[in-house]
């Protein structure tokens, strides 16, 4: 896990006064000072940037011209996935895997196993995996770790090249989010495992492996209860990113509305040019205005995606603490903003 030590609360505060919303990655983190701009009829952007040291400081927005295209959704991608139609859709099944996200940057489905099942032993020979177990317990087996159990709230990593497998333990059945680079592939130890695949033949090769590593803050098991314990304490601040990977990007944002100002209906927030993004509701409820789509409310264990090209404005709704875990294929996803008029 990695710790950006801008604050959280600070930022939604700076960004909300600007008629801003605080963006989901390290690089919207830092303070932003916006320079008066000229009025115009033509959508102006502005860039945020920020360079990370131990703590955070402000750095002017520029104005620049931005490419804004359609927010178009592409199945299986939708503005809300909610868990609950999720479940009633599979009732009565043991087993079932449902796509949620698959475009050109990440994969991720939602997998619902019975006790007992456990994934045949194998590796991703270039990228980076990662999941969040929503329900039951799974125990993990990474190469190089020691095995452990994850429960509700873990979040869990295995670099490229680290053969693993994970198996549903205990009484009840499991549920995790599991998440992919784009195009990932599976080598396998034992030949019996490789499934049936349309197009593919499975061949014995030689691979001299150089094990991918837990280094920039990446930890193969973190907990929720362990991360907000950290952030209610006041032990770190800010967005902590908890997946870093040159291909993709997860952020764990954690708060209380009660520490935001106001929603001002009129803040359309930012859009990403490049990329997608999309968030897990780990608790709590995130309020989403979204472009074309009107305000989504979002609970626990539902996933809410934008499209690039799309604003997006989420912020902590509710009474109590609400978390999301952000992901997208860039670590320092650029975030477009509306121009501040000259007043």
């Amino acid at each position: 896990m990695k710790v950006d030590y801008s604050l959280q609360a600070e930022l939604d505060l700076t960004l909300a006064s600007a008629k801003l919303s605080g963006g989901d990655c390290k690089r919207c983190r830092a303070g932003v000072r916006i320079p008066p701009m000229r009025k115009t009829s033509v959508l102006l952007t502005t860039t945020v940037a920020a360079v990370f040291f131990l703590t955070a400081f402000s750095v002017e927005c520029q104005q620049l011209w931005a490419p804004k295209g359609q927010s178009k959704y592409v199945p299986p991608h939708k503005p809300h996935t909610k868990l609950a139609d999720l479940k009633a859709k599979h009732k009565g099944k043991t087993d079932w895997r449902e796509v949620i996200v698959d475009d050109e940057h990440l994969r991720s489905e939602y997998v619902f196993s019975r006790p007992g099942t456990k994934t045949p032993r194998g590796l991703h020979p270039d990228t980076r995996a990662w999941w969040v177990v929503m329900e039951g317990e799974v125990r993990f087996e990474i190469e190089g770790v020691e095995p452990f159990v994850a429960r509700k709230g873990s979040m869990v990593q295995i670099p490229f090249a680290r053969l693993f497998s994970y198996e549903t333990v205990g009484s009840q059945p499991s549920l995790i989010f599991e998440t992919n680079v784009a195009g990932a592939r599976t080598l396998y130890e034992n030949q019996a495992d490789a499934p049936k695949t349309v197009g593919i033949d499975w061949v014995p090769v030689f691979f001299r492996r150089e094990l991918g590593q837990f280094d920039k803050g990446n930890k193969a098991h973190i907990t929720f209860d362990e991360l907000a314990k950290k952030l209610d304490a006041g032990e770190v601040k800010g967005t902590l990113r908890v997946v870093e990977d040159t291909r993709g990007a997860a952020n764990f944002i954690y708060g209380y509305e009660k520490n935001l100002p106001p929603i001002d209906p009129k803040n359309r927030g930012h859009y990403h040019p490049e990329c997608a993004e999309y968030w897990l509701i780990m608790a709590g409820q995130i309020r989403y205005p979204i472009e074309g789509q009107g305000v989504v409310i979002a609970d626990p264990g539902d996933v809410v995606y934008v499209p690039k090209h799309t604003f997006h404005a989420p912020r902590w709704y509710g009474p109590g603490a609400s978390c999301r875990l952000a992901m997208n294929g860039y670590p320092y996803i650029s975030h477009l903003f509306d121009p501040q008029p000259v007043k």
